[in-house]
Parts: structure tokens; sequence; C-alpha cells
């Protein structure tokens, strides 16, 4: 298979037994209908092909779409979708997604993959591990706005650190294998989700309506628990009833 000149801040994995043994940390089994974001010329897309059932691939830059089409077009198990991965319409059947973004789009997908309207069973990402951490919702270190935001209904873990030199070129950041999944049981119901994300998001980008809304002054929102969230949101949401 051909390989991609690294662009758009991407960093390649250096080969597909690598690929392999990465999506062999994952939950994907052979009737699994997966997507990869950001397939860029294949590598992942190809292995994936040889583990799940289906697989559709999504790439929007030319160059990597045309080197797709030429490596897996002829894959009847692959489909190819020529997109924005933020924005392409995703599967309304059950599926999963593993893939290697470009870090700096690791919230947006993040974000929107936890918020569809059909949203995945499971979904790995290669990310930065300072990006990882701050999702993991567990411990006394401090949490990002974003992890908490999707807390209620997914919870993360990493499945495997790797190294520099796992990928073309080597970043300069430490990076993980990143899995997300639902929730068995969600602390809030679904249909409040979009208003629960906008109180936290208020709440990490405003002091004094956090503590109006009855913040602790002792600690910062990123310090909270899950269920502290879940308990604030709960009463503003009950005032306003």
């Amino acid at each position: 298979m051909k390989r991609l000149v690294p662009s758009h801040g991407q960093h390649f994995l250096r080969s597909s037994a690598f690929i392999a043994e990465l999506i062999g940390h994952s939950n994907i089994r052979k009737n699994d209908l997966v997507v990869d974001l950001g397939a860029g010329s294949g590598a992942i897309t190809a292995v994936l092909g040889r583990r799940a059932a289906r697989v559709i691939a999504i790439e929007n830059e030319p160059v990597a779409y045309a080197k797709l089409q030429q490596n897996l077009g002829h894959n009847p198990k692959v489909t190819i979708v020529h997109g924005d991965m933020r924005q392409v319409e995703l599967p309304r059947e059950p599926y999963k997604v593993f893939a290697n973004i470009p870090f700096r789009l690791s919230s947006q997908i993040v974000r929107r993959l936890t918020t569809d309207g059909h949203p995945p069973k499971a979904v790995y990402l290669i990310v930065q591990r300072q990006f990882a951490q701050k999702l993991i919702i567990s411990g006394d270190h401090f949490h990002g706005a974003l992890g908490m935001m999707i807390a209620p209904w997914w919870q993360a873990r990493i499945r495997r650190p790797l190294r520099k030199t796992d990928f073309t070129p080597p970043p300069a950041v430490d990076t993980v294998l990143l899995e997300i999944t639902p929730r068995l049981e969600e602390l809030l119901p679904s249909e409040q989700q979009a208003s629960y994300m906008q109180f936290v998001e208020k709440c990490y980008a405003e002091p004094r309506y956090y503590t109006r809304v009855g913040g602790s002054k002792e600690f910062k929102p990123s310090q909270l628990t899950i269920e502290e969230w879940v308990v604030l949101y709960s009463r503003q949401a009950h005032s306003f009833l």
C-alpha cells in the first residue's frame, strides 16, 4: 500500500502489524460496522477490513482521498466517503469508531460523536495523553470541561500508551489509545444532555456563574466529581421548574 506524505498535523502509524496490535486492544468484533475517521491512504481501514464485517472510511483531503480510492476502492467490505469527519453523516445502524485523528481536532471529534443522534457503541481514538487524562473522571486530578460534559453518559479510559517511535513522523507529545464507551447506567436522562453540557461549559467559563448556582468556593469546577456535578445541575434545573 502506498504511504501518504504526512500533512494536516497527522502522524501515521508505522506498520499494519502494529495497527492490528492496537485494534486487538479494542472490543471490535467480526460482525461490527466500524468507522475510520480521517482514513488517509487507508492503513487502518485495511486492517479493520480484515477484523470487522464492514468499514466506512471517511477522508476529506483530495490527495489522500484519491490514494484511499486507489488502495481500497476495490474492497467490497469498505465504503469510502469523501467528506469532513466533523460533519459527515454517521451510520443509522449500530457502529463503532477506530481512528487516528489529527490531535488538534480531538475535542471536536469527541464532542460530535458523543452528542450525535446516532452515537457509536464504542470509540477508539489515538490522542494526546494530556487530552485523554482530562476525559477520565477518576482520581483527584483536575478534570477538563469536556470530560465532565460527557461523563453522565460516557466513560473513558486509556487502553494502551504509545511510543513516539510508533509513528511517522514521531509526535512531540505523548500519545495513547483512548477508549470511550456508553455507561451501563446513565447518570442523567439523555434528553437533558444538551442543557447539562451547556451548564457545565458555562460554569467552567464563568467563575461567578459557577458560585451563583451553588458551586463550592473551596473547589474549582475542575475539582468536582461527576456525582457533585449531577447534584449541582439537578438543583439548578429544579429551581427553574
